[in-house]
């Protein structure tokens, strides 16, 4: 199948978004449209039209392919250092888990950008050249988790081009210095809002892709240059790679194009393989249904699942899909990092965990490939840090000094109950209460004392100052989400691991369980790198604890 790939004759389309095209071109300018922004809204979910089949059909395939060559010595630009990751043995870790096959790991952390959305970053952006849709001059916009963007920007760079990234406030501030380093801007949306919502990052991208003259949305979730990348590439190194002795792939689901692409390669080149995906527990990807069905409604592991099914992913390659969580992915993150070197992201240790589940069955001698996203320098104040594990429960705080105060009660510091904010307010009305008390942070509730958010300074300052909110604008707008909350029985010592790094907690309690239903959270103060200070202090005198 490798030299077909090669010389063009494999049958049929090997890529879903056959005839979508990217958003907006560079032939004409762009138009702000009148009217409800959704009523011009371009679905990511769209049915795909490809032809496709694992059985092949007569038709040649429509696309234009990339044929595997050697790397040249010396390179015209990076983007031609994009692809031809080495697969590395796993050791420690697969033995700890009884298994007798070999376990691969596909490096695409080893990228130049650090992902593997370098790949479809370069190849959308090549594939649009030659459709005549990208020009000098144009500015590249796209909704992206925050790589497919670094990869996108990195060819933008290299090529000329302006870049503008959307992406939600849960992806990195690594991510977002990594963007603008690289000359893009970048647009924050809410965590929380749905794909098909006018304030999510699709809606946000193709709205300002109406604004802005001479842009183009490349869409990921629609362009058959993302899987097409690792139908040419990823798949086809793979297989080249074991010389076609590939008896399971794993991989990670975001858009799906890396699972398309892969897997598609795989079916034609191995078809006795097993392709085995991972999704991770909030998202409805999977099949069957039922494996969708959870009561996360957020996860910490950055690029992976979705509340839709995009264009490009194609289950039917699947053999099987697993569900992952955050408390089996990041602590395997860090063993791989610990354990064998590679210095890797989350949603690797999600692909490992499902990996090492299912190669369960595998034999001696049979061969195992697991897809490693990207690399850590996207998470160094997130998972990479104890601290940031240890404030979400993911590694347990030890008490190395023996501390006497460390396990007690974080309801044995006296603090007031803090002033707070209801929802309905607005950003200017939230400021005054700021200035009054003289606080840095302030708990949004809503009219039932739920608690939505928190106001923090720090973020508030940045929205007003890059134009992202005005004063008058609803409070919502400004709802800071990325901090920690724990309940008021924990202990100081964990308390004080967490505030060695975060400015303040917000802490809360659970009144009573009834049965099997856990009553809504109340909110019970802020504790902030003051409070905990002086509690250490004081204890450290022999005092009597009076913390304000």
């Amino acid at each position: 199948m490798a030299s077909q790939q090669q010389n063009g004759n494999h049958r049929g389309c090997p890529m879903n978004g056959c005839g979508h095209q990217a958003t907006g071109s560079c032939t004409a300018p762009a138009r702000d449209l009148p009217g409800d922004p959704m009523i011009n809204f371009i679905r990511p979910d769209q049915p795909s039209r490809c032809t496709w089949s694992a059985a092949g059909t007569s038709d040649p395939s429509p696309h234009h392919h990339e044929p595997l060559v050697p790397r040249p010595a010396l390179l015209s630009t990076i983007l031609e250092a994009v692809g031809q990751t080495p697969l590395v043995k796993l050791n420690k870790i697969p033995a700890s888990y009884g298994l007798k096959c070999n376990v691969y790991a596909k490096c695409e952390f080893l990228n130049p950008g650090g992902s593997v959305k370098d790949r479809i970053g370069v190849r959308m952006v090549l594939e649009a050249e030659r459709k005549g849709l990208l020009k000098p001059g144009c500015t590249i916009i796209e909704p992206t988790s925050g790589n497919t963007g670094i990869g996108l920007a990195m060819a933008a760079a290299a090529k000329g081009y302006q870049c503008l990234i959307v992406m939600p406030e849960k992806m990195s501030n690594e991510k977002v210095d990594t963007l603008k380093a690289l000359g893009a801007q970048v647009i924050r949306t809410p965590t929380e809002a749905a794909f098909d919502s006018p304030e999510g990052l699709i809606a946000v991208s193709q709205s300002l892709q109406r604004s802005i003259p001479d842009s183009i949305i490349l869409d990921q979730y629609r362009n058959a240059g993302n899987p097409l990348a690792h139908y040419d590439g990823t798949g086809a190194e793979i297989v080249e790679q074991l010389g076609g002795n590939v008896d399971m792939v794993v991989i990670g689901t975001g858009t799906g194009g890396t699972l398309t692409g892969i897997g598609r390669q795989i079916k034609q080149s191995c078809p006795t393989c097993k392709v085995i995906a991972a999704d991770p527990e909030g998202s409805i990807l999977a099949e069957p249904e039922e494996l969708n069905r959870s009561n996360v409604s957020f996860y910490e592991v950055e690029g992976v699942g979705y509340d839709f099914l995009p264009t490009v992913l194609d289950r039917t390659v699947v053999d099987r899909w697993y569900k992952f969580n955050d408390r089996e992915a990041l602590p395997l993150a860090r063993r791989l990092i610990r354990d064998e070197g590679l210095l890797c992201g989350g949603s690797s240790g999600g692909n490992l965990h499902v990996a090492l589940e299912a190669a369960k069955e595998l034999k001696e001698g049979q061969n195992c490939v697991v897809i490693l996203p990207d690399n850590i320098r996207n998470y160094l104040t997130k998972f990479v840090s104890d601290n940031w594990m240890e404030a979400r429960a993911f590694k347990e705080s030890i008490n190395t000094y023996n501390h006497p105060w460390w396990n007690d009660r974080i309801s044995s510091i006296k603090m007031s109950f803090p002033i707070t904010v209801t929802d309905d307010k607005t950003i200017a009305e939230a400021i005054a209460l700021l200035k009054q008390h003289n606080l840095n942070q302030l708990p949004v509730v809503t009219s039932t004392g739920a608690i939505k958010g928190v106001v923090y300074l720090p973020n508030l300052m940045g929205k007003l100052l890059n134009c992202l909110a005005k004063p008058t604008d609803s409070l919502k707008r400004a709802i800071f989400k990325q901090f920690v909350k724990i309940d008021h029985q924990e202990t100081v010592g964990r308390a004080s691991r967490i505030l060695e790094k975060d400015p303040f907690i917000v802490i809360t309690r659970t009144d009573q369980i009834e049965g099997d239903v856990k009553h809504d959270e109340a909110l019970v103060g802020v504790l902030t790198q003051r409070h905990i200070f002086d509690f250490i202090a004081n204890h450290s005198n022999g005092a009597e604890d009076n913390t304000q």
